[in-house]
């Protein structure tokens, strides 16, 4: 078993599911873990996750020293590594010279870490402190051109760390170095499975739930369409599925949704126009934020009235079933006290009294584990591959002020831009593809006529677990016909972007 200690990492727990990965149980704990209680887990190894403290400040989560003296291998990465050099009568500062994104890693050593590396690899870094000098008997094993300690080991106490991420899938010899790591320097046994992943969660959600009923927020994506599939499993008849139209909602959204809901047969289903409600309390409002605590209080209110029109006849509603996966929860900075918020999630901004409890059963999981749980209950294809769609929906893809005619031009370049990648083969090589609306006009010429209209940018990444995302490479010709299509049938856009951003130091999304 391999303990990872939680130091407010938006990846700590994408550390220990690579772990797992690898055939090997993992368990995340938090920083102040004592040694008594590390003892006690009886761990073959420790890894200390990033975090978005510096080692030097006032209030920077720190472990106990003695953890270091323990006799178990200890790999610490990004923070995790400094911390070892810090608390080793090492030097870490802030470096003027940040690194965030792919880097180059020229391995000068390869030790028992970095062992089958190659010379030169690309690593995904995201720090803004390094380490400046060891304490005696480390080796530095690579450097990259903003970091000379990129890599370092100390056999002795067996003391190991990486100032990138080898947990990303970005850095691509990342899971040599977390099993040379893990399988090799910690000699840890392979007992972890996920086979009977599915018959664990039915069971779990059927001892929770009871004899008593589910009202299930469904918006025919693939968290919430394999969370809604698991509770039915679990107690059948008893799940009521709500499709909630905010009025922010994709082009034909609703009419796909219910159609994918009939397909499997389910009972009850239902959609409730909530538009006018929902467009009527974001009417003015800008602020990103601002507008995910709207949508998720607003969201809960409506689900709540559903709830009790439906529990005159069906008494026993008691939960309220969510789609809502592990990044969710990650960026909304739940896991740990320690963690920066990057934004709020409408499935997390829950109001103090909601009536209803909810359940979750894919809280643990990522979007790939997401899509392989579909698989085992057989879901199809088309739907688990569906493109992620936030719960906010095109509020957060508005930049600024939503109005009736942002949204309308937003939903018909969104539409085109999806079915170009659909008709050209490229949208089931993207994790997510989507247009926004930016809120700044520019001018343009059509018909020989000045025009002042809008811009939307398009996004498409790859990725695995939304934790990291790099831009997807389309052919010019592709870009160029979507970018055609938008100008000529969307009125009110004149000029079309491509953001190549990465994730970090960006967001996919836009809000």
């Amino acid at each position: 078993m391999i303990l990872v200690v939680n130091f407010g990492g938006q990846y700590a727990h994408l550390i220990a599911r690579r772990v797992r990965e690898l055939g090997v149980f993992s368990e995340i704990v938090p920083f102040d873990i004592s040694p008594a209680e590390v003892l006690a887990k009886k761990p073959e190894g420790i890894i200390f996750s990033g975090g978005p403290n510096s080692v030097y400040d006032k209030n920077a989560p720190l472990s106990d020293k003695r953890i270091l003296r323990l006799g178990i291998p200890i790999l610490g990465i990004c923070y995790g590594l400094q911390l070892i050099a810090k608390q080793t009568h090492g030097i870490v500062k802030s470096k003027l010279m940040k690194e965030f994104g792919k880097k180059t890693l020229r391995v000068k050593k390869q030790g028992s870490l970095l062992k089958s590396l190659k010379r030169s690899e690309q690593v995904w870094m995201s720090h803004g402190d390094s380490v400046e000098k060891l304490g005696k008997g480390f080796s530095i094993l690579g450097s990259t051109n903003g970091c000379r300690i990129a890599a370092f080991e100390n056999n002795a106490w067996k003391w190991y760390g990486v100032q990138f991420h080898p947990e990303v899938v970005h850095t691509p010899g990342g899971q040599k170095i977390l099993g040379n790591f893990v399988l090799g320097l910690c000699r840890a046994k392979k007992d972890y499975s996920v086979k009977n992943l599915a018959t664990q969660l039915i069971a779990g959600i059927h001892k929770t739930v009871g004899k008593d009923a589910v009202i299930m927020g469904t918006s025919g994506g693939v968290d919430s369409t394999v969370a809604a599939y698991l509770i039915h499993k679990a107690i059948g008849q008893r799940l009521f599925c709500v499709f909630i139209d905010h009025g922010l909602i994709r082009k034909d959204e609703a009419e796909e949704v219910k159609n994918i809901y009939k397909h499997f047969g389910f009972r009850h289903f239902y959609i409730v126009d909530a538009s006018r409600l929902f467009l009527s309390r974001l009417m003015g409002v800008k602020d990103p934020e601002q507008k995910r605590r709207i949508i998720g209080h607003t969201f809960i209110e409506v689900f709540e009235r559903k709830a009790s029109e439906l529990g005159r006849k069906h008494r026993n509603i008691r939960f309220l079933g969510q789609g809502t996966i592990y990044p969710d929860r990650i960026e909304s900075a739940e896991p740990s006290g320690q963690a920066d918020k990057i934004k709020s999630h409408h499935n997390l901004t829950l109001p103090k009294k909601m009536k209803l409890k909810v359940i979750e059963p894919l809280k643990d999981l990522y979007k790939d584990g997401v899509r392989e749980l579909g698989k085992q209950l057989r879901i199809p294809e088309k739907v688990l591959w569906r493109h992620p769609f936030p719960g906010p929906a095109l509020a957060i893809r508005i930049l600024g002020q939503i109005t009736p005619r942002r949204l309308q031009i937003l939903r018909e370049a969104d539409y085109i831009f999806t079915e170009e990648l659909k008709k050209s083969g490229y949208y089931e090589k993207t994790w997510q593809a989507f247009a926004a609306l930016l809120p700044v006009k520019s001018v343009g010429v059509m018909g020989d006529a000045r025009t002042y209209e809008y811009m939307i940018s398009l996004r498409a990444v790859t990725s695995r677990d939304a934790m990291t995302a790099d831009w997807a490479r389309f052919p010019p010709e592709l870009l160029e016909r979507i970018s055609n299509r938008i100008v000529n049938e969307v009125r009110g856009v004149n000029r079309v972007v491509y953001d190549i951003t990465q994730k970090p130091p960006g967001t996919i999304e836009y809000e």
